[in-house]
């Protein structure tokens, strides 16, 4: 079909537009299936866009052809005041987490105590998945036809995304295939490809813009853009891992495979393995091999794959006894501790925060680092000019490890707190028996600004833009 299209594309269209029209879409859809789930692109960008515009003319020439579904139906919507709450009818619980191969095998003995198996019992049979770092979406379809996109929000009641998330091409807006039931829900990450962040950076930086700190963020920012289409005009894509309900499936891996004939990227890295040391395997194989991909990972999950032992097992209040996130150690990072800067909050604290020439750790560019306090710099011995061991996980703020003692050359030197508010020069005080040096000055001009932006802020009347 597809070439047939692209062959025919320099044809008079107009003499049968319902059938060509027809023909434009499913060689647009079936496109983005071999590229988005398939990973097996069949014909090249510029014919894509090429059969794009021609639809798009198309349409506007006979505007009786537009369907919900058509491709042009993507992009295009109006900018919205903002967003509708959306309740899920089945909350998006958040998962425990296990750090180590002990945790790992204390997860297994609780699945395996919760199933009345025995030490003489065959192993649990887990789906092992990348934890993709992105945004997390539950996507409703209503027979074939992709209805109502949502953000998981706090797990009970998200935010209505569905104009932003018909931008982003891995999302079906026709399942392939008639769904089992009526009505449908796949859940999802949505999340920025590594390159499609360093190009967007690229061209942010060539404008003179600040640059975005992280591809994870910077995707979440996207899909709650209230214009679709700066949503559209970024390269988002997504990963697929679960179907809500059972659906008359008896395995967690059934239930992918059929997502995936319906239309749904599902990541071709997930694996159905047989016990605990397997699952281990596959954290081993991908702690290091992570970084060879084109998305950030945060991590690993480990779910059992029966579906009737999941609902055995069941759920704590906010996360099921049948799954678990294994977390990545830390990456740690060696860069130079240039300079320490005193900030002063809203509530006077002196914070030293070390600048360190920029390095990448953590799936973000890190150019400061908090102290936290001269007591934490003394415990460090740390120095300014000194190499330092730095580590960030996910989405925690970057921690200065401690000093490369090796490295040092004699040209580092030890730095003391000031004895005044480097803002508005007042003395500045140490709590009696703490660790904290505050400012005294209730009209300290950084107190003020930063009480006004907390008032301001999300955490106070919530004004749009503040800060």
């Amino acid at each position: 079909m597809q070439e047939t299209a692209v062959k025919d594309a320099g044809k008079d269209a107009l003499k049968n537009p319902v059938e060509r029209a027809t023909e434009l879409r499913a060689a647009l859809d079936e496109a983005n299936y071999n590229y988005y789930v398939l990973d097996a692109p069949t014909i090249e960008d510029k014919d894509f866009d090429r059969l794009l515009r021609e639809l798009q003319d198309l349409e506007t020439a006979h505007p009786e052809l537009i369907t919900p579904d058509s491709p042009t139906q993507r992009v295009g919507a109006a900018p919205q005041a903002g967003f509708a709450e959306v309740r899920h009818e089945y909350p998006m619980l958040s998962l425990g987490n296990s750090f180590g191969h002990d945790e790992l095998r204390d997860f297994d003995q609780r699945v395996r105590r919760g199933l009345g198996l025995g030490p003489d019992d065959p192993p649990v049979q887990y789906v092992a998945e990348l934890k993709i770092d992105g945004l997390a979406i539950s996507l409703r379809y209503d027979g074939r036809n992709f209805t109502r996109g949502a953000t998981r929000g706090d797990g009970t009641t998200g935010e209505d995304v569905t104009a932003n998330l018909r931008t982003v091409r891995a999302i079906p807006l026709k399942l392939r295939e008639d769904p089992p039931g009526d009505k449908l829900e796949v859940r999802g990450e949505v999340y920025m490809p590594r390159r499609a962040f360093a190009e967007l950076n690229e061209q942010l930086e060539q404008a003179g813009k600040p640059l975005y700190a992280n591809a994870r963020n910077t995707a979440a920012g996207t899909v709650r853009q209230k214009d679709p289409g700066v949503t559209a005009s970024r390269r988002l894509s997504v990963w697929s891992y679960q179907l809500v309900g059972a659906h008359g499936l008896e395995t967690h891996s059934e239930s992918l495979e059929l997502i995936r004939r319906l239309g749904f990227p599902v990541n071709p890295n997930i694996r159905r393995v047989n016990g605990i040391d397997e699952v281990i395997d596959y954290v081993e194989e991908w702690g290091n091999a992570r970084h060879e991909l084109d998305y950030e990972t945060d991590g690993i999950v480990i779910k059992v794959d029966s579906i009737a032992e999941q609902q055995r097992l069941g759920f704590l209040s906010r996360s099921p006894r049948w799954a678990t996130a294994y977390k990545f150690p830390a990456q740690q990072v060696t860069t130079k501790l240039e300079a320490i800067e005193v900030y002063v909050g809203r509530t006077g604290a002196l914070t030293p925060v070390a600048h360190v020439t920029p390095v990448f750790v953590g799936g973000t560019t890190v150019r400061n680092a908090t102290l936290h306090n001269i007591d934490e710099i003394r415990r460090k011995d740390l120095r300014v000019g000194d190499t330092v061991v730095l580590q960030r996980a996910g989405d925690v703020i970057p921690e200065v490890v401690g000093p490369v003692l090796d490295a040092r050359d004699g040209t580092e030197w030890e730095w003391s707190m000031p004895e005044r508010c480097p803002v508005c020069d007042t003395p500045a005080e140490r709590e009696d028996g703490g660790v904290v040096w505050r400012c005294p000055n209730p009209w300290c001009p950084a107190q003020r600004l930063g009480g006004l932006l907390h008032f301001t802020g999300r955490g106070g009347v919530d004004i749009e833009g503040a800060g």
